[in-house]
């Protein structure tokens, strides 16, 4: 599958605006990013959750908190994908499942939940 990285943006954005305007209300400090390729030691990872969950933080965690990441990895995704349908239905999944990590919810939970 092929989709260029302006397409890939657009479909982590369509994501994005899944999210129930009362939840995206309460992300904090938090930063979406793409990059083309997932980490060399985890190379078909779709996406990834770096920062401090909700859950964990206290009252003097934001002063001066970088924001928590997350990053949507394009090359794995178009790999396991075969229109851009499937695309658009796999980062919905990606990018709600990366929040989910920023509320606290862990993979165990999450694939109980069926966004595995």
């Amino acid at each position: 599958m092929e989709m260029t990285r302006e397409e890939f943006e657009g479909a982590v954005s369509d994501g994005l605006d899944l999210v129930p305007p009362e939840l995206t209300a309460q992300i904090d400090n938090v930063v979406v990013l793409v990059e083309d390729d997932a980490p060399a030691d985890e190379p078909t990872l779709l996406g990834l959750y770096e920062g401090v969950p909700l859950t964990e933080r206290d009252l003097g965690w934001a002063a001066g908190s970088l924001p928590d990441r997350i990053t949507i990895f394009r090359n794995p995704t178009l790999a396991i994908c075969e229109s851009v349908e499937e695309v658009v239905e796999e980062v919905a999944i990606t990018v709600v499942h990366e929040i989910a990590h920023h509320f606290g919810i862990d993979d165990e939970r999450l694939h109980a939940l069926g966004w595995g």
